[in-house]
């Protein structure tokens, strides 16, 4: 039986038990080691990897973890930093929607639950108080890999937020509502086009802070040029689409291809734009090139429509993504005292 007790004093950069290490990551000697894991996990996305946290600099305290075997062999990661609002908490991680213990398939079962404790122990010994752990959700498992919810449920943590998101089961995707049919015809028969380019990012992006900005007075997540600079690390996970009416951009969107799912992350139109129904088109041809690709996606997500820790739900906006065929999921914030 697997024993949650902490084990005897060690370094505050390493816990072990018999078979397992958990320790500090240590930038830029460990990058390498980091992101083959990442490539190799059950459950991990290119947003995990250290070539996809370093765009955000030193503007977070990182705390991020590597859980090896007794062979000294990388088995997981817990990308994770200090809590900007509350220094007494650390976040997996507060620069992405889900973090959690990305790992190759090893820890399972008691595994998983003495990776937990160890890597609980490390963030206690660094000062922090409490953490928050971003489950990665489910659709984003290339292998079920639910082992560390049930580990938290053994450590005592409490589920603090849940957001509710949508998504697109490719081999089974719901009948699209008729008014959605209807406003993609209407499009395409005002002439409207889509292109995939990233030249259009320019034309694309006010509108994007437009929409934001007068709909719920937000800006976006990323700068342009954070977009772009993403764009260049990550050609081939990253795409924009853009539909034109008589040369102008008047819609577009921009997909994170994360296999195996393609997650809608940014999309807006401009007025014209929404008299036309363009952003239909737009979605449909970001849905179109995950469905053309079965052996690689499985999974069409638009992400989350809810807002103070869940709270609050924009019951129109999930509509709006429910309207394309799209089912609901969940994601998950657990809390764990350290």
């Amino acid at each position: 039986m697997t024993m949650l007790a902490r084990p005897e004093a060690q370094p505050a950069e390493r816990q072990a038990s018999s078979d397992l290490v958990v320790r500090r990551y240590c930038a830029p000697r460990d990058d390498a080691t980091w992101d083959g894991l990442v490539a190799r996990s059950i459950n991990g996305t290119f947003l995990h990897t250290r070539r996809f946290l370093s765009y955000h600099g030193d503007r977070f305290d990182d705390r991020s973890l590597i859980v090896e075997g007794a062979n000294g062999k990388a088995r997981g990661i817990l990308p994770a930093a200090v809590d900007p609002t509350d220094t007494s908490r650390v976040i997996s991680h507060p620069g992405i929607t889900y973090g959690g213990l990305v790992h190759d398939g090893s820890l399972y079962g008691n595994r998983m639950i003495d990776a937990l404790a160890l890597a609980r122990d490390v963030l206690a010994a660094s000062g922090a108080r409490h953490l928050r752990y971003k489950v990665v959700p489910p659709i984003y498992h290339r292998v079920p890999a639910g082992d560390d919810v049930y580990a938290l449920f053994r450590m005592g943590a409490r589920c603090v937020r849940r957001d509710l998101s949508a998504t697109i089961d490719l081999e089974h995707r719901q009948t699209v509502w008729k008014r959605r049919r209807q406003r993609r015809r209407h499009a395409a028969g005002a002439d409207v086009t889509v292109s995939w380019t990233w030249d259009d990012l320019g034309a694309f992006w006010p509108l994007q802070e437009s929409m934001l900005r007068e709909r719920f007075g937000t800006r976006p997540a990323h700068t342009i040029e954070e977009i772009a600079e993403l764009a260049r690390r990550f050609p081939e996970q990253m795409k924009l689409v853009v539909a034109r009416s008589a040369g102008e951009v008047v819609a577009g969107g921009i997909i994170f291809c994360a296999p195996p799912v393609v997650h809608l992350q940014y999309s807006a139109a401009s007025a014209a734009g929404r008299d036309m129904n363009a952003l239909d088109l737009v979605v449909e041809e970001t849905i179109g090139l995950a469905g053309a690709n079965p052996a690689t996606y499985r999974y069409y997500s638009f992400g989350i429509s809810t807002e103070d820790e869940g709270m609050h739900l924009n019951d129109s906006l999930h509509e709006f993504k429910l309207s394309f065929g799209a089912g609901a999921i969940v994601y998950e914030h657990f809390e764990v005292d350290l």
